[in-house]
């Protein structure tokens, strides 16, 4: 089996001192970090920006993914993308010329993902599939860390793989991960499980990643 790939997100972490926060999933064993940019638009909170992005950059090896919630999001791939980010994904909801954001972002060399809020048919990815490196499926409603994993998101899970094939096709998943839903998700097909509190609030951080990844 393929190692499962585990990237804490930042968005329920302290940035009052971030730098070590990052130190603790590096030492954990963490494979990326996954920085959720929010504009109080596309979704109703406000993060940051690619200022952050590429100060992280400057601290850490770690790949960074970034997930862009955010309105014209044509205007901002490019500076996202120019601050050392290695993964970008954006929104299938909202935006009509997908195949266009898709190519933007491989532009720069980096892998392109699309993502699918819960209310969202994985088959809208069809058209896309041999364009994309990177489903990120919702298992929560986009927005706010801490959120109860929605359960048919696992069907959805099943639903992406069959429709990836053979295709070298990351599938992520994002809300209400942790220690008693990570092998659900695993199980249906995921190997790319973004984590917040799971990860952030625990008390051995290299125990929970290790656990995270349903492979012991």
């Amino acid at each position: 089996m393929n190692k499962v790939i585990i990237a804490p997100s930042i968005l329920t972490a302290s940035f009052s001192n971030l730098e070590a926060t990052i130190r603790e999933f590096e030492e954990a064993g963490c494979d990326y970090l996954h920085l959720d940019i929010m504009d109080g638009v596309f979704v109703p909170n406000i993060t940051f920006g690619h200022k952050i992005v590429a100060d992280i950059k400057k601290i850490t090896n770690l790949p960074m993914d970034v997930h862009l919630m955010i309105v014209n999001p044509e205007n901002h791939i490019d500076n996202f993308a120019k601050s050392g980010c290695d993964m970008i994904s954006v929104h299938f909801e909202g935006n009509i010329h997908l195949h266009k954001l898709i190519m933007q972002i491989k532009s720069h060399n980096i892998k392109a993902g699309v993502v699918i809020n819960p209310h969202t048919k994985v088959s809208v990815l069809e058209p896309l599939i041999d364009y994309i490196d990177n489903i990120l499926i919702m298992s929560v409603n986009p927005g706010f860390g801490g959120q109860k994993f929605i359960e048919y998101s696992t069907e959805k899970i099943k639903q992406a793989k069959k429709l990836i094939g053979n295709r070298d096709i990351i599938i992520s998943v994002d809300g209400g991960v942790n220690l008693d839903t990570c092998k659900r998700v695993v199980d249906a097909g995921a190997n790319f499980l973004v984590a917040g509190s799971a990860i952030v609030d625990s008390d051995n951080k290299k125990e929970t990643v290790s656990k995270l990844r349903c492979q012991n």
